[in-house]
């Protein structure tokens, strides 16, 4: 069964890969009830929500259709004026008004680039044996930091997608559910210049960072190493982003997306 934060999620990860944006935007029934998410009041569907259309801008031609979204940018508005939201949604969201706001650039792709596009649509919809995991990441001040980051997390065997927030030093990784997180934090110590501690919340609901070993644990790494974002489609600003593989299947897709809208448009009962 098919609740807010599971079809959020599941959207947000598709939307982590560029082959995906545009067909996101066009479907009749995803970008309205994003709009209707912005004003969810669980904390973690208005995030993930707010991570959706941050991949979703990344492509320009989509700019201008979800800034036309009816209620998107007064949505947008509302949750940076909403008070006791984290400094992490708060930030999101003002990131994504302002690239809505700015004018897009039309661009232009050949009829062969579209044909391959979409061919490749919806690859990755799922995984239903993987895992989050949230990583504080000491160290990670800077783009530079932040890309031997992304290679040491790209050499780990099992590890799905990940997105970093920048500012409050963080990495939310998903991984196959049989991957210890320790895997993590040892591939990341190997950089010799970050180093990461898990973020879970205690009793009392306070987020605690739980330090993780990272000496003496095996770490599976991939033999090859796929290309993640093609240069024609990698984002030019320095913005917080996921890269995710392209290993999942593929069937089934278009029926989760049919399914998933229907639960966007005519399902909000929260």
């Amino acid at each position: 069964m098919m609740d807010a934060l599971s079809v959020v999620t599941q959207l947000r990860d598709l939307a982590s890969e560029p082959h995906n944006r545009e067909q996101i935007v066009q479907d009749q029934g995803c970008l309205p009830g994003l709009v209707l998410f912005l004003d969810h009041q669980n904390p973690d569907v208005l995030l993930a929500t707010l991570q959706t259309l941050r991949y979703l801008a990344d492509l320009p031609p989509n700019i201008p259709t979800m800034k036309n979204e009816l209620g998107m940018m007064m949505s947008l508005e509302n949750v940076i004026a909403r008070e006791g939201l984290s400094v992490d949604i708060t930030a999101l969201a003002q990131e994504v008004f302002n690239i809505l706001s700015r004018p897009a650039n039309p661009v232009h792709h050949s009829p062969e680039r579209q044909r391959k596009k979409k061919s490749q649509f919806f690859i990755n919809s799922s995984n239903k044996k993987a895992k989050s995991v949230t990583l504080h990441i000491q160290g990670l001040d800077n783009t530079a930091q932040r890309g031997l980051c992304e290679e040491a997390l790209l050499k780990v065997k099992g590890v799905i997608s990940f997105t970093f927030q920048m500012a409050s030093k963080r990495c939310t990784v998903r991984i196959r559910s049989d991957v210890p997180t320790e895997s993590l934090a040892s591939a990341i110590a190997a950089t010799k210049v970050l180093l990461a501690q898990q973020v879970v919340k205690n009793e009392a609901g306070e987020e605690v960072f739980i330090p993780l070993k990272s000496s003496g644990v095996q770490v599976q790494q991939n033999s090859m190493i796929p290309s993640y974002l093609p240069e024609e489609d990698s984002p030019g600003k320095e913005v917080d982003r996921a890269l995710s593989r392209t290993t999942a299947k593929s069937d089934s897709n278009g029926s989760w997306l049919s399914s998933a809208a229907t639960f966007l448009t005519k399902t909000f009962y929260w």
